[in-house]
């Protein structure tokens, strides 16, 4: 694995880090040079909590939970959100969605026992995954889960045989494979035919395998699920899965006699990782989901069902930042300059894994202009080990603190202990209090385990 050849042509833009717009955390400012979130001092903060460090501003979070809430229950009634925890997910961030009155999506055991642990209404959550053991359907089924999401014919058989034994009718939603092709990257489009989740709707799969789930005993069909990826800027994509899934809908009620109670057309609304991106508001966002479902069942005379939404990415993704230390400078004449900072891949594997764009500041001069390009790399042992590539940058010393925005999704959560990086900790900062909600790994936390 390594880098992608660097654009030589790409000049800096000069900006400065108020300039970077729907990139920054509703409560960014500039103050006396210092880049300021949640009325934290970031570079102070970095010096007192260490890097690489995870800091997300709660009073974005809130808006964007709350702004879910309202864009689509004013535009739909009978809607819940419902939290896509994969995206980040920790317990300080499970109560607020609580609190707020979202619901949760969790995707196998170890996010459900974070639900759990955090005091979450096991009937307001969501269970996913492609594969999920008997042991984390069991563990799901006595906690009281309100909706699994079943994913092949041999999920629906285990789920009947463990409800059987509990004595329970365990409610679920039929994954169903829309065959939209969204315009996102290939590795996280989940809707078209080519994919390891859900039923197939080619050769008539899937509405056979409705047969099946109706006929299974302690199970209620309540309703059908799809997801078709992640990052989607396209509006019309979600309006065709929309419209795909009613008309599923209606020809299950026609077919088979059964009117499902619920849709779940999952998440995917994409947000701004560099400052040119103009991704859909969440307010066009809903306005587009609940007039497509509203439009399709009307024209099939289909009775509307419960709307679910599984916001993740465009809930926690600009709440959330990185913070690290510069530690080596280093220049490759006609090629590239490296920055290397005290994180990498171990902390954020996107740029690695997808070739990820992000805009970087340096938090202690967040008032000076970008006039460099540079290349963040990271201290792994890897040449494709890096957390901004071909980006610009304020001029760089060693001690600066760089902050990355746009980190608070799919960061934490694919985060790993490579080279035996521990892995950091995650401040919520708000009304300029910082509190840290998970502490940094020690070398003893890593390994503990070893016998």
């Amino acid at each position: 694995m390594a880098l992608p050849a660097s654009d030589l042509s790409k000049q800096p833009d000069n900006r400065t880090t108020m300039d970077l717009g729907r990139v920054l955390p509703c409560t960014a400012e500039v103050r006396d040079g210092h880049l300021f979130i949640g009325g934290v001092d970031m570079a102070e903060l970095a010096r007192e909590e260490g890097t690489a460090l995870y800091v997300f501003d709660e009073a974005d979070l809130r808006w964007r939970m709350e702004e879910y809430l309202r864009a689509f229950r004013s535009r739909y009634a009978q809607t819940d959100v419902v939290y896509a925890s994969k995206a980040f997910l920790n317990k300080a961030a499970v109560r607020i969605a609580d609190e707020l009155g979202l619901c949760l999506d969790v995707s196998g055991g170890g996010e459900l026992a974070c639900a759990l642990s955090a005091g979450f209404p096991a009937e307001r959550v969501v269970m996913h995954g492609n594969n999920k053991t008997p042991v984390e359907l069991e563990e799901a089924m006595r906690a009281g889960v309100g909706r699994i999401v079943v994913d092949s014919r041999i999920e629906l058989a285990r789920i009947s045989e463990i409800a059987g034994r509990l004595g329970i009718t365990q409610g679920i939603f039929m994954r169903i494979t829309p065959g939209v092709e969204a315009d996102t990257h290939e590795y996280i489009r989940t809707g078209c035919e080519d994919s390891k989740f859900g039923f197939t709707m080619k050769d008539d799969f899937a509405y056979t395998c409705v047969g099946t789930a109706l006929e299974t005993p302690h199970v209620h069909l309540a309703g059908f699920h799809c997801h078709i990826g992640s990052q989607i800027f396209a509006l019309h994509s979600f309006r065709e899965a929309a419209d795909v899934m009613v008309g599923f809908m209606a020809r299950v009620r026609d077919g088979y006699g059964h009117t499902v109670e619920e849709l779940d057309l999952g998440g995917g609304l994409g947000i701004a990782y560099v400052a040119d991106d103009e991704p859909p508001t969440i307010d066009e966002f809903a306005e587009g989901t609940c007039s497509a479902v509203r439009e399709a069942c009307e024209a099939r005379d289909l009775p509307l069902p419960r709307l679910l939404v599984e916001p993740g990415r465009s809930l926690v993704a600009n709440a959330g930042v990185t913070l690290y230390t510069v530690g080596i400078l280093k220049t490759l004449p006609g090629i590239r300059k490296f920055v290397a900072v005290d994180g990498g891949m171990s902390d954020n594997i996107r740029t690695a894994l997808y070739h990820a764009d992000y805009e970087p500041t340096l938090a202690n001069k967040a008032d000076q202009p970008r006039t460099e390009i540079v290349t963040l790399c990271g201290k792994h042992c890897e040449s494709g080990d890096a957390v901004v590539v071909d980006m610009p940058l304020q001029k760089a010393e060693v001690g600066d603190i760089v902050c990355v925005f746009g980190t608070g999704a799919y960061c934490a959560t694919m985060a790993s202990n490579y080279n035996g990086q521990p892995r950091p900790a995650v401040v919520f900062v708000r009304d300029g209090e910082a509190r840290v909600t998970t502490r940094r790994e020690t070398y003893e936390d890593l390994y503990a385990r070893d016998l």
